[in-house]
């Protein structure tokens, strides 16, 4: 593959301000129809929030999602990609981090896409799309 991960990245994706409650985040996420939104400060990426993340940190544990603030239950740990890296780099971090999806953030930190392995399979090879997909689902 010789494409780059800007090449098929969704630019300017969906983001939610770390200051917004999570009911905000999830009414977002359902009209965009997404189960991940990238977390900022400014353009800044500092977190992902996911459907599960509503779920298991705030429903489950009985908070309020009008006042819990998606800063507080997003996670941290992320895991990224520069839009320069290519497509093979991109599937090596999905594999590796058991992740569908990738936040792209220029060097300085800035949020400027994401990218999906639906993204990477329409340019991949079917034998790598398969071994990714199933590297992904490993538990």
């Amino acid at each position: 593959m010789g494409k780059s991960v800007k090449d098929v990245m969704t630019s300017n994706p969906c983001s939610i301000d770390a200051d917004k409650p999570v009911a905000y985040a999830a009414e977002m996420m359902k009209k965009e129809d997404v189960g991940i939104a990238p977390i900022v400060e400014g353009d800044r990426l500092v977190g992902t929030l996911t459907d599960r993340d509503i779920v298991v940190r705030v429903v489950a544990d009985g908070r309020d999602p009008q006042q819990v603030k998606v800063r507080d239950v997003a996670s941290r740990d992320l895991v990224t990609v520069d839009p320069q890296q290519g497509l093979d780099e991109a599937l090596r971090l999905m594999a590796r981090h058991q992740v569908r999806r990738l936040p792209v953030v220029e060097e300085d930190g800035r949020l400027v896409g994401v990218v999906a392995q639906a993204d990477v399979a329409e340019e991949a090879k079917p034998k790598k799309v398969g071994a990714l997909v199933e590297e992904i689902s490993k538990n």
